[in-house]
C-alpha cells in the first residue's frame, strides 16, 4: 500500500489540473504533422474526426488476457472461460521474471487498457508492476504499481483514468486508462509480481486485462511517449479533461436547428428533411406516453442519409438508455432527469438527410420535445454516413448450444458490415430472469475476413469497462452502466460503450460477435445496438425488425419464463416452517430449474439429524395419494420423510450431478382435516456429493382417494 510512485524516465507525479474556460479543439491534425500524445487527445475531442476515414490510417487490435485454449472458432474448446493471467510470454529482465501483457511493432499508439485482479487470497489489491517499453529501449518509459498507473491517478486523473473512487470499492468495476501512450517503433508492457500467478492449477494472484492499439501504416512518424512528452502536453491533457468531464451542453454552438414535434398516433409516423451538405451535430427528444417503457422500445428513430435509410432503432435503446429511462451522461450521449434524450453523434450527408420518428405500438405517442441541430460539412472522399442497428433475441435459451452445451456458451452475431468504414460503439439492453450473472461471455471482432478474431475478450462486463458482475451504477465519457440491477437478479440492464481513438476501421467487412455465457440456464431478451460509420455502398446483415420492437417490453420474469404450475398443489414456498432444529429456510426464486411457481423452500446449513417440520392444511380427513415436489443436486443430503409422525420413505437421496426438479410420490397417507406436518431428517450426503446437506420442497400435492 506504501507503494506511489510511477516512473517515467525519472519519477514524476502528476496533479489535477483545474480550468476554467475551455475551447474546443482545432479541426483534424493534417496528414503531414506527426503523431503525439497531444494530437491524440485532440483527435479523443474531435467530434468530426470520427466521421471520417482515418488518416493516417491504422489498424486497431487487442492484447488481452483471454483464454488460449480458445484457438478455433466453434471447436469444443472455443468457449474456454478461464480468462485470466494468460501472456504473450515471460521474459527473464535483470534477474526479474515480467510477464509480457502485449508486444506489437510500431508505429502505433496505445489507446485503451482495462484491467481488473485478485491477489493470491482473493483480495482486490494487485501486487504487481507494470512497465512500458517503447521502441526497444532497455529502461521503461512508464514503469510503476499496475493499479496506480492505470486508475489511481498517478499518470493522469479522472475521466481519462477511471476505477477507483471514495464512493466506489475496487471490486465494483473495472479500471480503465484512456491516456494514449504512442510509439514510434514497438511497445512491450509487462507485469511483475513476487507472488504466485494463478495458473487455474495453482490459486494465486489472478490478471485480467484488455489492450486496445493502434498500429500506423509504415513510415508515419510518431513521436514516443516520455515523461518530458507528457509534462509538455500538460495543458491539453487540463483541456481534454474538462472537455470529458463536462460534455458541451446544446444550444451553445451556432447551428441551424428545426423542431420536429407532434402527437403519433399507432402506425404512423413524423418526418423532416434537411438539404444540402451538412452534418447533423445533436439530436433532442422527448416522449410522453402512457406507457412510457413501451413507447421507448416502440417508437422508432430512421434516419436515411441521401436516400439511404442507415439508422433503424427503438429510441430508447439508440440513446443508450434502452426501455427504462436512467439518467447518465457520455461524451456521445445524455439522458436527463427530465426525460429528454440527447445525442453528439456527427452525421454528416452530401445532398440532404430525412429523420423520421414511428409509432409501431398500440398507443399514442406525444413527440413532446423534438431538436435537429445542423452544421456546415465539407463532404470528401473519407467522409461517412452513420448508421445504427438494432436486433434482438427474445426468449433466447441461455446454455443451450449443443457444441459448447458442456460449457453454456454460444457466439451470437450483433452485426456483421460490408463496405469501408469504423465501428464507433454499441449498448446492450437486457431482462435477466435468473438470479445470478448473465455476462461471462467475450467479444469477438473479425475485421476484413479474420479467420481469428483480432479483438477476443474476457467478459462482457469487461468489455463494457466494469468487472466482477457489479450492479452499480457508473457513468463515464466512453462507458457506462445506467443500470444494472439485473446482473445479480432477475431484472433491467443496460451497458454502454463508445469508443473515439479506439474506434475499428475496416476496409472491407467487420464482424462484431458476442458470446452469451449465463451462469443458470434460463431464458432471457438480449437486444444490442451497434454503431459504426462508412462510406457510402456498405452494407449490414441487420434488417429492420417491427415485430421485435412492437413486442411488449419485459418487466417481469413471467414475460419472459412462464412458470411452471402444479395444479391443485400446495407450494412449498407458502407453507408455515413449524420447526427447525438447524440450519437456516428462505424462499429460493429462480426460474431455470422448472419450480412450481418458480419457488421453492430451501433448507440449508442443516447437519446429520435436524429435524425440518413444515405444516400444510387439509379440508377433509381421509386417505390421501401425497406427491412431494423436490429438488435434487449434487449438495442436497439424504433425508427420511414423515408425515404426522409416520415414516414415508426411510432414505431418499437428494444427490444429482446437475440440478433438477423431481416429483416423489409417498405411500398412502392418513390426513386429517385442518394443519398436517411434513417432516423432513437429515441422515448424510451421498459419497458423490458436496457435504451441505440441503433440502428443497417445491410443493405437497394430495388427492383424496376415493373408496
Amino acid at each position: 500500500m506504501g507503494r506511489r510512485t510511477a516512473f517515467l524516465g525519472s519519477w514524476l507525479i502528476l496533479g489535477v489540473v483545474f480550468v476554467t474556460s475551455v475551447t474546443w479543439p482545432s479541426a483534424c491534425r493534417a496528414a503531414s504533422k506527426p503523431i503525439t500524445l497531444e494530437t491524440l487527445l485532440e483527435e479523443m475531442v474531435d467530434r468530426d474526426t470520427i466521421a471520417r476515414l482515418p488518416d493516417p490510417a491504422y489498424t486497431c487490435k487487442q492484447a488481452s488476457s483471454y483464454d488460449r485454449h480458445s484457438t478455433e472458432p466453434g471447436s469444443p474448446t472455443w468457449w474456454a472461460n478461464m480468462d485470466r493471467s494468460y501472456f504473450v510470454r515471460v521474459d527473464q529482465n535483470d534477474g526479474r521474471t515480467e510477464h509480457v501483457l502485449m508486444d506489437a511493432e510500431g508505429p502505433g499508439a496505445v489507446v485503451r487498457f482495462w484491467a481488473t485482479w485478485h491477489g493470491p487470497g482473493g483480495g482486490e489489491f494487485s501486487n504487481g508492476t507494470m512497465r512500458i517499453y517503447l521502441d526497444g529501449q532497455p529502461e521503461p518509459a512508464v514503469a510503476g504499481p499496475l493499479a496506480d498507473l492505470i486508475s489511481g491517478g498517478v499518470l493522469v486523473a479522472e475521466p481519462l483514468s477511471q476505477g477507483v473512487s471514495a464512493q466506489t470499492a475496487y471490486r465494483h468495476r473495472g479500471h480503465n486508462l484512456y491516456l494514449p501512450i504512442p510509439y514510434a517503433r514497438h511497445c512491450k508492457i509487462t507485469y511483475q509480481t513476487d507472488v504466485l500467478i494463478d495458473d487455474g492449477a495453482h490459486k494465486g494472484e489472478a490478471l485480467y486485462y484488455q489492450i486496445n492499439y493502434r498500429t500506423y501504416e509504415p513510415k508515419t512518424e510518431v513521436e514516443s511517449f516520455s515523461s518530458e512528452v507528457l509534462r509538455r502536453a500538460q495543458g491539453t491533457v487540463a483541456r481534454v479533461q474538462a472537455l470529458l468531464s463536462q460534455p458541451r451542453p446544446f444550444g451553445l454552438d451556432d447551428l441551424e436547428e428545426e423542431a420536429l414535434e407532434g402527437r403519433l398516433s399507432p402506425g404512423k409516423d413524423r418526418s423532416l428533411t434537411i438539404k444540402g451538405e451538412k452534418a447533423i451535430r445533436g439530436l433532442q427528444f422527448q416522449l410522453k406516453a402512457d406507457d412510457l417503457a413501451q413507447a421507448l422500445r416502440s417508437t422508432i428513430i430512421e434516419i436515411a442519409f441521401d436516400g439511404t435509410r442507415t439508422i433503424w432503432c427503438p429510441i430508447g435503446d439508440f440513446f443508450g438508455t434502452g426501455y427504462h429511462i436512467r439518467p447518465h451522461t457520455t461524451w456521445y450521449t445524455d439522458v436527463s432527469v427530465n426525460r429528454v434524450l440527447s445525442c453528439r453523434w456527427v452525421m454528416p450527408f452530401h445532398r440532404q438527410a430525412k429523420i423520421t420518428i414511428r409509432d409501431l405500438g398500440a398507443q399514442r405517442v406525444e413527440l413532446a420535445y423534438g431538436r435537429i441541430q445542423t452544421g456546415p460539412w465539407d463532404w470528401d472522399d473519407r467522409s461517412c454516413h452513420f448508421h445504427a442497428s438494432w436486433k434482438q433475441w427474445a426468449g433466447i435459451e441461455t446454455q443451450s448450444n449443443e457444441r459448447a452445451k458442456d460449457l453454456g456458451a454460444l457466439d451470437l452475431n450483433w452485426v456483421t458490415v460490408r463496405g469501408q468504414g469504423t465501428y464507433v460503439g454499441d449498448t446492450l439492453t437486457l431482462f435477466n430472469t435468473a438470479n445470478t450473472w448473465w455476462g461471462e461471455g467475450d467479444e469477438k471482432i473479425y475485421v476484413d475476413g479474420e479467420s481469428f478474431p483480432s479483438h477476443i475478450g474476457t467478459g462482457t462486463e469487461d468489455y463494457y469497462g466494469y468487472a466482477w458482475c457489479r450492479p452499480e451504477f457508473f457513468e463515464s465519457a466512453f462507458h457506462a452502466q445506467p443500470s444494472g440491477d439485473g446482473n445479480l437478479v432477475a431484472g433491467f440492464s443496460v451497458n454502454c460503450r463508445y469508443r473515439s481513438l479506439d474506434a475499428i476501421p475496416f476496409r472491407k467487412s467487420i464482424q462484431f460477435d458476442m458470446e452469451l455465457w449465463h451462469w443458470a440456464r434460463t431464458k432471457m431478451n438480449y437486444a444490442p445496438t451497434t454503431f459504426w460509420y462508412a462510406r457510402p455502398g456498405a452494407t449490414c446483415d441487420v434488417e429492420p425488425n417491427a415485430e421485435e420492437a412492437r413486442r411488449a417490453v419485459a418487466q417481469k420474469v413471467e414475460d419472459i419464463v412462464k412458470p411452471r404450475r402444479v395444479e391443485n398443489a400446495l407450494e412449498g414456498e407458502t407453507l408455515k416452517v413449524a420447526e427447525c432444529t438447524g440450519g437456516t429456510t428462505e424462499i429460493q426464486d429462480l426460474p431455470q430449474h422448472n419450480w412450481s411457481n418458480n419457488r421453492q423452500l430451501w433448507w440449508r446449513h442443516a447437519q446429520e439429524q435436524d429435524r425440518l417440520v413444515v405444516e400444510f392444511p387439509i379440508g377433509e380427513e381421509g386417505d390421501y395419494d401425497v406427491t412431494l415436489g423436490i429438488t435434487k443436486a449434487r449438495d442436497y443430503g439424504i433425508v427420511r420423510i414423515a408425515i404426522n409422525g409416520q415414516t414415508k420413505i426411510d432414505s431418499l437421496d437428494g444427490y444429482n450431478g446437475s440440478v433438477i426438479a423431481a416429483d416423489v410420490k409417498l405411500p398412502t397417507c392418513r390426513l386429517h382435516q385442518g394443519t398436517n406436518r411434513l417432516e423432513v431428517t437429515i441422515l448424510g450426503s451421498n459419497p458423490e456429493a458436496i457435504k451441505s446437506h440441503m433440502f428443497g420442497l417445491d410443493y405437497i400435492l394430495a388427492t383424496k382417494r376415493s373408496r
